[in-house]
């Protein structure tokens, strides 16, 4: 279908660690469907939950680009690159691990609470290349940024955008791709599915999703009472396979 609604309670759930829970969007690790393997050239979505002591001890990636957006708490990050930072709301955190990168990721030392992240793997466009990261500052009042702006991805034709809107506000537009992944990080929106009478009205509550091909969209997107935040994904092509 040109637009499907992918709800969070349909995620495939795990626990790979003592006080680590994740909600994956797409197959991952154990959970295998075959129809649900990736979306344009997005191969995870996936929502960490990380109790206070819980981390993901070092391991190795290769030739995936991996960005994470913080929901709650603070993560702590390390790699083999020398980088030893926290990663707290309102930053983007991206590595690129090209030939091969090794880091970790845990709560922070001492959290009162849990860490809650959203973190996405992206297949690149070329492959062995010399890992990259960065950490950015996001404007927490601009109500739609380009967080990948122009040469950051290894890959040319997807970027990814933050929207925002005010309780009962209009949100953004969209960007236009031939596929979109749109995923609500906080709040809620509703919508219709197309314009005039016929249109039905749709809801999107935290962590539900949208995948969107073929030139369609959501007709008047509106924030619910709490407002919305969506990190959406505009992809031109695939995954690419040999």
């Amino acid at each position: 279908m040109p637009l499907s609604i992918r709800r969070a309670g349909h995620r495939y759930r795990s626990e790979p660690e003592p006080g680590i829970a994740t909600a994956h969007a797409f197959s991952f690790a154990g959970h295998y469907d075959p129809a649900n393997t990736h979306f344009g050239a997005l191969l995870a979505c996936n929502e960490e939950t990380l109790a206070p002591g819980a981390g993901f001890a070092p391991h190795k990636h290769r030739d995936t680009e991996i960005l994470t957006w913080v929901l709650e708490g603070a993560l702590a990050h390390q790699d083999d690159r020398g980088h030893r930072v926290v990663v707290r709301p309102g930053q983007l955190q991206y590595l690129s691990s090209g030939a091969g990168a090794t880091h970790g990721e845990a709560n922070v030392p001492d959290a009162a609470g849990p860490v809650r992240f959203l973190q996405f793997w992206l297949q690149p466009g070329s492959f062995g290349t010399e890992p990259a990261y960065a950490l950015t500052d996001v404007d927490p009042e601009a109500a739609q940024v380009r967080l990948t702006p122009p040469g950051l991805l290894r890959r040319e034709d997807a970027a990814l955008w933050l929207l925002r809107a005010q309780p009962y506000a209009p949100l953004p537009g969209l960007p236009s791709a031939a596929f979109v992944y749109a995923q609500v990080s906080r709040g809620a929106l509703g919508f219709r599915e197309r314009g005039g009478p016929r249109g039905r009205g749709r809801e999107l509550a935290a962590g539900d999703a949208l995948r969107i091909t073929e030139g369609d969209a959501p007709v008047d997107p509106t924030a619910g009472p709490d407002g919305a935040e969506l990190l959406v994904w505009a992809m031109e092509s695939a995954v690419s396979y040999g």
